[in-house]
């Protein structure tokens, strides 16, 4: 197989939780550890990062390799989902994995998938880990891909883990309160391995983090707003970046103090400075077009996420705002509804996979909520690309477009600029 039938094998035979949901959900550590071992445990080959957490994992660990590799480490790192290429998931010192690789992985262990059924986020750890024990890798970041206890990527033993903060999504899967997700999370907690808590997270979900550190003996450092982290600016008008940027701060912290890895202030002004320039980094707050009108994408799903982005929104100068939105199946999307401003003009639409919120039923939801709104401000397409083209056909110099409510509205919309090579 060439590269593209390869690729086009590994969705049609690894169906991807991101686009079907539960029913390619397998949780438990048996077949990735089979796999591993059938691999030569290539786990075991580079120091790692293991990065997990409801929220800001993309974004931490984009920044922690970006400030690495300024220090001239070689970095691997392992992030999902991805936007607009299926290789943006595993890249080495920012370049994404070469295509030859991919085919000759699959090449080599396509019957030990098809007979064991590894799924397709187990196939993507493997990969991972395979390729960054060819590159050598001085330090591999790893992304936790949902929850932690039985994600694919919990059989590494971690220089450090990271948990960024708690808040509800994937209910269905994790549990229904936040306590219930925080031990799911908790899961990656190793026996004598550091552990950094985000900022953000409430006393009740530290206490479960402290008692389970506790148990294993991990030291447990919670990550706080410090003055002095000012002098480390990030390229990045959003708010919700400074509690990435001091978590990411306390881990360069607790290398040099814990694990005698050295990174100088140098490289951390230069890393963050040019994290969109040294990684695949792109989705959050990602500024599309910066006038005439000003467009905006966030991949916010959630509810933390949405309040964060229209917390956001209130900094932002305008005339109108246009909200292209749209979601998949198992959001509350009523709740993430309600934080958007209603004298905005909607533009709603579906994306393009089996997982979407479709846009008959939004239609019905939409009207229950906004039944009091102008019926002229609120508009439904079948297509990401059709609300897109409607929404700039309607704006005038001086309004916001912002596109969010799913990974998957803006990855269609990147896909889009990219089509048309404006980005």
């Amino acid at each position: 197989m060439n590269y593209l039938e390869t690729v086009q094998w590994i969705f049609k035979r690894l169906p991807i939780y991101q686009k079907i949901g539960l029913k390619s959900y397998k949780p438990g550590l048996k077949r990735i550890q089979n796999f591993c071992s059938y691999l030569g445990n290539p786990q075991n080959f580079f120091k790692s990062i293991h990065v997990g957490g409801t929220n800001g994992k993309g974004s931490t660990v984009h920044m922690l390799s970006s400030i690495l590799q300024e220090e001239k480490y070689k970095i691997g790192l392992f992030t999902s989902p991805h936007l607009i290429d299926f290789r943006e998931r595993i890249t080495y010192n920012g370049s994404l994995i070469e295509k030859d690789f991919i085919v000759d992985f699959i090449e080599k262990n396509q019957k030990f998938i098809e007979k064991e059924k590894i799924s397709f986020f187990e196939m993507n750890t493997a990969l991972a880990f395979q390729y960054f024990k060819k590159k050598g890798v001085n330090i591999a970041i790893i992304e936790v891909g949902m929850g932690g206890r039985l994600d694919s990527t919990n059989i590494i033993i971690p220089e450090i883990s990271v948990i960024t903060n708690i808040s509800i999504d994937h209910g269905e899967t994790l549990g229904n309160s936040k306590c219930k997700i925080a031990l799911e999370k908790a899961g990656i907690i190793k026996k004598n391995v550091s552990v950094i808590i985000g900022c953000n997270v409430s006393k009740d979900i530290q206490v479960i983090f402290f008692k389970t550190a506790l148990n294993k003996n991990a030291p447990i450092y919670f990550s706080i707003k410090k003055k002095e982290d000012i002098k480390y600016s990030i390229p990045f008008e959003a708010d919700y970046q400074t509690l990435n940027r001091n978590i990411v701060l306390k881990i360069i912290s607790i290398l040099h103090y814990r694990k005698n890895i050295f990174v100088s202030h140098k490289s951390i002004k230069k890393g963050l400075k040019n994290i969109v320039k040294n990684t695949t980094f792109k989705g959050r707050w990602h500024i599309l077009q910066k006038k005439y009108p000003k467009i905006i994408c966030d991949i916010a799903h959630n509810e933390e996420g949405v309040s964060m982005i229209t917390h956001q929104l209130k900094k932002e100068s305008y005339d109108m705002l246009h909200l292209v939105l749209g979601f998949v199946k198992e959001k509350q999307v009523d709740i993430l509804l309600k934080y958007f401003p209603i004298e905005s003009f909607y533009y709603f639409c579906q994306p393009s996979i089996d997982r979407k919120f479709p846009i008959y039923d939004l239609k019905i939801l939409v009207k229950k909520i906004f039944k009091n709104c102008s019926s002229s401000k609120i508009n439904f397409f079948d297509s990401v690309e059709k609300a897109f083209l409607s929404a700039k056909d309607k704006a005038n110099k001086n309004d916001l477009i912002l596109i969010s409510g799913s990974t998957f509205i803006v990855s269609e919309i990147l896909l889009y600029y990219k089509n048309f090579s404006y980005i």
